[in-house]
């Protein structure tokens, strides 16, 4: 019976959904200026925000992308996409009925 039910809590683990804390805009920006602007190490940063490594190093990476032009803004990207989604709207309502 023990091995049943640690069997059966194990497969409990599985079956839940994983969640992922989600941060701010300001939070990532503050995180990257330790690094950026306040002379921290990334270890010494992810050591006193509670962080894993990979995840301020994968801001970081976006930040300066995004600073020196190389990959676009969230605001950009969406600024873009307007009139794509505008022509689908005219496309489909301009459609004559059959």
């Amino acid at each position: 019976m023990l091995i049943l039910s640690i069997l059966m809590g194990s497969e409990l683990q599985f079956r839940q959904k994983r969640t992922y804390k989600q941060y701010s805009k300001e939070y990532k920006e503050d995180a990257v200026a330790l690094v950026r602007e306040q002379g921290y190490s990334v270890p010494e940063a992810v050591k006193s925000l509670g962080i894993a490594s990979n995840i301020l190093y994968r801001w970081k990476d976006k930040i300066e992308s995004q600073l020196e032009g190389k990959s676009l803004s969230v605001d950009e990207r969406e600024e873009l996409k307007k009139p794509l989604k505008e022509k689908r709207e005219f496309i489909t309502t301009s459609r004559p009925a059959e």
